[in-house]
């Protein structure tokens, strides 16, 4: 029998582990499970080189619940240990013996699938136990088994054991604080949490499988049931398999494995696969994301060698892509001892970038490939696209080739296209190139049949970001711009040379001036007399461009300048010169008639714009009936 101290360099070491090592007590059990991982595909490692004479089998690493004796049982039939590397890797926290492992067998190892982290990662399970035991027995020939015996101080014993098989059992003694780990329902919930595709199977308890039933079984036969292990986990997730063994269906019923809760077919998937200068693996589901800019509730979840570390991927995946569904695999994401928080490095960063060129090519592929299809789905994959080109440089010089530019006629253009369709019609005098946009084919439909009039081509653009996006794009091209069709009357939303001739002489424009603005307020309207075509609307209300895009962007985050999303609405009410209408009201000589008229013809022009509503609504529509009396 030996007895002796744990070799650490801090007395209170253990109310450390307990309190500050990890954030969440239960992720010891995921830390013990890919402790047994290691051990047992170390195992396998040394048997398909030759260096033991131990069959590998078909290992499972045992979770099991005493809930009579108080303790959890985590048992595998991996390498084991002798007493001396007991004494080594135990007894010297944070020693790591995957690490050395690895580092003997760093050649051979590379692709073995050893996670690399004992040292603390066994001591998280003091922080539900009061005492830990090891029951354990080395491959090694002639070596005896090992039981350390610790109860949360840095005093342990370790005497000669009694287990014949080769392989670990650690046994955790949990104490009444931490009693909801010797329920059933929680360890299996940790499980399929942590554990649901780790490379090794994992039984916890047993369950009732029925049988077929043969051939020629009757009618009224009832199928046989037998009592199998209950395997929680899929040792071969589809992310570990090459892109070229799956079909279609394989990543929709993964999918499935991942989300049980989606209903939804996802649109199309990502299979990431890249080993050097790193190594990473992964498939990524695009969803329908619609206008839905929210967090999403099922996020990419974070895997390293098949453990679960997080669904918190910000740093590793771009910003834009987090709202994708999803896998990432890789051993070179650098984490902390609990692995939940990520530290910016180089590695990290280069894996930004390959996930952005790999989405980028995909999208590129899916567009080149069926572009049909592809703009079938452009307006469940748009907010992607459109949120990557406004936060990612080289994503959005990449975007140049499949994002695409949807009109109001339902016709899809890339921006290339679309300069090569417009250019003619939509250059204005200096030579700029001026893009018409929608944000709301119902809510805009009088402008936008204004536009259409005159041979323009109207985009639709209606994603919540699109102020942000439009912002970049002025920036990023020369002599371009996006102007809203409701931002001004048709004739100047692209100036031309030519200009129409006011059928009212100047005292005329400032009777009528000073006649409208009796009825229309001042600090709601700013009144503009403009000669347009008598067949255009007499009053037309528009907000400029540059002012509603700002509070757009204040409204949708950090865009707004000098304060202008708080600002109060203000429009400009165009006021149309050449129209039967306007000349009726001007020569109107009962005032009474004649404030009538404008007040019926400026919430005609509210109505267009969806701005008439409540009291107001209701009094314009009591005037009109009894104006048709």
């Amino acid at each position: 029998m030996a007895t002796g101290k744990i070799n650490v360099s801090v007395e209170n070491i253990f109310p450390l582990i307990k309190k500050f090592l990890y954030s969440d007590h239960e992720i010891f059990l995921r830390e013990l499970i890919s402790n047994a991982t290691d051990a047992t595909l170390k195992l396998k490692h040394l048997s398909r080189l030759g260096e033991t004479t131990v069959e590998y089998g078909k290992p499972v690493i045992e979770v099991k619940v005493d809930k009579e004796n108080k303790t959890l049982h985590v048992i595998d039939q991996g390498i084991g240990m002798t007493m001396e590397e007991v004494e080594k890797y135990i007894n010297e926290v944070a020693f790591s013996g995957a690490e050395e492992f690895l580092e003997k067998y760093k050649d051979s190892a590379k692709d073995s699938g050893i996670i690399g982290h004992f040292g603390l990662g066994f001591y998280s399970a003091f922080m539900v136990a009061d005492k830990v035991e090891i029951k354990t027995k080395s491959i090694q020939e002639d070596s005896k088994p090992a039981h350390w015996i610790c109860e949360g101080t840095t005093e342990f014993t370790l005497t000669e054991g009694d287990k014949e098989q080769h392989g670990t059992e650690i046994i955790l003694h949990i104490n009444d604080d931490e009693k909801e780990f010797l329920e059933d329902h929680r360890i299996e919930q940790l499980l399929s949490k942590y554990n649901k595709f780790m490379p090794v199977p994992i039984k916890f308890g047993t369950k009732e499988e029925t049988l077929p039933l043969p051939e020629d079984a009757e009618k009224d036969a009832k199928p046989e049931t037998e009592t199998v292990d209950n395997i929680i986990n899929n040792p071969e997730p589809a992310w570990t398999k090459q892109p070229t063994d799956l079909e279609d269906k394989d990543y929709k019923e993964f999918y499935r494995e991942l989300y049980p809760m989606q209903f939804e077919d996802p649109l199309f998937h990502i299979h990431l696969n890249v080993d050097y200068p790193f190594n990473l693996t992964g498939i990524l589901y695009f969803p329908r994301m619609g206008q839905d800019m929210n967090v999403q509730k099922d996020k990419i979840q974070l895997y390293q060698n098949q453990v679960y570390v997080t669904d918190n991927v910000e740093g590793i995946v771009p910003e834009f892509l987090t709202m994708l569904r999803g896998v990432i695999d890789s051993p070179d994401i650098p984490l902390n001892v609990s692995r939940s928080y990520l530290q910016a490095d180089g590695a990290v960063k280069k894996i930004s970038s390959y996930i952005t060129r790999k989405v980028a090519d995909k999208l590129k592929s899916l567009f080149s490939n069926n572009r049909e299809d592809f703009e079938k789905k452009w307006n469940d994959i748009k907010l992607v696209i459109e949120y990557g080109m406004l936060t990612e440089d080289k994503f959005f010089e990449k975007a140049e080739k499949f994002a695409l530019y949807p009109t109001t006629d339902g016709k899809f253009y890339t921006f290339e296209e679309l300069e090569n369709e417009i250019k003619e019609k939509q250059t204005d005098k200096d030579g700029n190139l001026v893009i018409l946009y929608a944000s709301n084919k119902d809510e805009q439909h009088s402008y936008i049949e204004a536009a259409k009039d005159k041979g323009y081509t109207v985009l639709l653009l209606d994603s919540p970001i699109v102020s942000h996006l439009l912002q970049k794009m002025e920036t990023s091209k020369e002599k371009i711009s996006f102007v809203r069709v409701d931002s001004d009357h048709v004739n100047n939303l692209i100036k031309k040379d030519e200009e129409e001739i006011s059928k009212l002489s100047d005292e005329e424009k400032e009777q009528l001036k000073t006649d409208l603005g009796k009825v229309i307020p001042s600090e709601k309207y700013s009144i503009q007399l403009e000669a347009m075509d008598s067949n255009s609307s007499p009053l037309i209300i528009t907000q400029p461009e540059f002012m509603r895009r700002m509070k757009e962007m204040q409204q949708t985050g950090g865009g707004g300048m000098f304060g202008m999303g708080n600002m109060p609405e203000m429009y400009n009410l165009v006021v149309n010169t050449n129209h039967e209408l306007i000349g009726t009201i001007l020569n109107t000589k009962t005032e009474k008639k004649q404030q009538r008229l404008i007040k019926q013809a400026l919430d005609l022009a509210r109505l267009s714009q969806n701005l008439l509503k409540g009291e107001e609504l209701t009094a314009f529509i009591k005037r009109s009936f009894e104006m048709v009396k």
